[in-house]
């Protein structure tokens, strides 16, 4: 995905309310989805795009499906 398309997805998700929170993997991953939506949290997973930002992709890049970005938002931000 192109920088200015993955810049224009991040914008449309803030303008929806969404807030990004972190980049993880199992099985920190579903223990903080877990976390966030008992706090009573909306949350929506994303697929790992590499940006600015991050000091080594390492890790990342040698397999970047395992990484999601965790998005919340309150869970009535959505209504309307």
């Amino acid at each position: 995905m192109a920088e200015q398309e993955r810049r224009g997805k991040s914008a449309v998700l803030k303008a929806e309310g969404w807030e990004r929170r972190t980049t993880v993997c199992e099985p920190r991953l579903s223990e903080l989805v877990e976390l966030y939506e008992s706090l009573g949290f909306e949350v929506r997973l994303e697929p790992f795009e590499p940006e600015e930002g991050y000091e080594c992709l390492d890790c990342y890049l040698m397999e970047p499906g395992r990484y999601k970005i965790i998005y919340t938002r309150p869970q009535d931000a959505g209504a309307g």
